[in-house]
């Protein structure tokens, strides 16, 4: 397919910072993809320009480069930006802008042969998905860290749903769950108004960063619509982490000292199932301890320390986690994107397609986990148009 143009356009995230749209114009059609930005990063995601560094990229070669080829998979056009890049987090051209370009191009190859994104992205990167359970939805209902203005070092507090769940019978009790949350908290702590966070979740002070867990545990305990739900958390713990130790409640801590907490916690809550980046990116000690004793039970799941990276996911899979969180952004392409998800796969991780802080009303995250048959989606609470267009196009396309 021949590219005609690309252009950038700025938009607003969910946060109401901005961030980009990027439309491609080629010879099957025109298609348009929103980018998510994200609050708390790893430090080694792609670069995010912007639009207005983005637009200077194009003008100073990019878009006349992308005219003089012709491209006939995704694949094609994603190794063309790669190599027209020549960085390994995509410094010269920028994530955004790459994956902007290589969603939108899929989506035209997809649209002239009248299929789904999902299933042109299937068809070029994955063996049969056809007939796996849908995915766990993972939904942040109580914000910390990055994500809200509270005393809570840990960022989320999710509900997480089962594998086997009826996907429309999840969503709806998440929405009754997420209300009851809000009623027992305002009660338990008499408050009037409770603030939201960057994702919707409930933002408040807490006695430590664990009393959420104990709180979420009381919450699936009584009520009716939670038989089928556990308990995750992400402690994001990069982001309280400082020349190898901790800032946790208030002290400086260790490794072994923040692991040690951990355990009481699991000890207390064993609705307790998932465990996102409860060390520094570095630490991979934290997190091999963590694998090796809880493993079996639990999923230890890699986010800033594996940054959709092939490689990284390989390097740590089975020996630090056993769960990887799954962001385009992260990476800048949709090749990229689906050989970090075929790796996990092999290497016998779960793999769960996250949205980020910043979200957009743009559901494309959706089509990678129906591609790849992704264990799980983190797709947020659908109280706001960004978060419920995931969970619509989530029940469209399983259905």
């Amino acid at each position: 397919m021949k590219i005609y143009d690309v252009s950038v356009s700025e938009i607003l995230d969910s946060r109401r910072e901005k961030t980009i749209e990027v439309t491609v114009r080629g010879s099957y059609g025109i298609s348009s993809t929103k980018i998510p930005s994200g609050r708390s990063r790893g430090k080694n995601e792609a670069i995010t320009l912007g639009a207005e560094d983005a637009e200077e990229v194009l003008l100073d070669g990019l878009r006349d480069a992308l005219k003089e080829e012709d491209f006939v998979e995704t694949r094609d056009l994603d190794e063309f930006l790669i190599e027209y890049d020549g960085t390994d987090n995509k410094s010269q051209i920028g994530g955004d802008l790459s994956l902007g370009i290589s969603i939108s191009f899929a989506r035209i190859l997809a649209g002239g042969e009248k299929k789904e994104l999902w299933e042109k992205l299937r068809e070029e990167f994955f063996d049969e998905t056809e007939g796996r359970k849908p995915p766990r939805i993972f939904s942040n209902v109580i914000n910390g860290g990055a994500h809200a203005k509270t005393n809570l070092d840990i960022q989320e507090y999710q509900i997480v749903s089962a594998r086997d769940a009826d996907l429309r019978e999840a969503v709806e009790a998440i929405k009754s769950l997420y209300k009851e949350l809000g009623e027992l908290l305002a009660r338990k702590y008499r408050k009037v108004d409770i603030a939201l966070g960057d994702e919707q979740g409930y933002a408040m002070d807490f006695r430590d960063s664990f009393e959420p867990i104990e709180i979420l545990s009381e919450l699936l305990s009584e009520s009716k619509g939670s038989k089928n739900f556990a308990i995750g958390i992400d402690a994001a713990a990069s982001n309280f982490c400082t020349d190898g130790f901790y800032k946790f409640g208030g002290k400086k801590i260790s490794t072994k000292d923040l692991y040690n907490e951990y355990e009481k916690c699991f000890s207390k809550n064993p609705l307790l199932k998932y465990i996102e980046d409860p060390f520094g990116e570095l630490d991979e000690d934290g997190f091999g301890e963590m694998l090796v004793k809880h493993g079996a039970e639990k999923l230890i799941i890699g986010d800033d320390l594996t940054t959709t990276s092939a490689l990284m996911i390989e390097k740590y899979a089975n020996r630090a986690i056993n769960g990887v969180i799954i962001k385009p952004n992260q990476i800048g392409t949709v090749t990229e994107t689906c050989e970090a998800m075929l790796v996990a796969e092999r290497e016998g991780l779960e793999r769960i397609v996250s949205h980020r802080s910043g979200e957009v009303d743009d559901p494309f995250l959706i089509h990678f986990a129906r591609a790849g048959g992704a264990e799980g989606v983190k797709i947020g609470v659908p109280v706001i148009e960004e978060r419920i267009s995931k969970f619509d196009e989530l029940i469209r396309v399983y259905s």
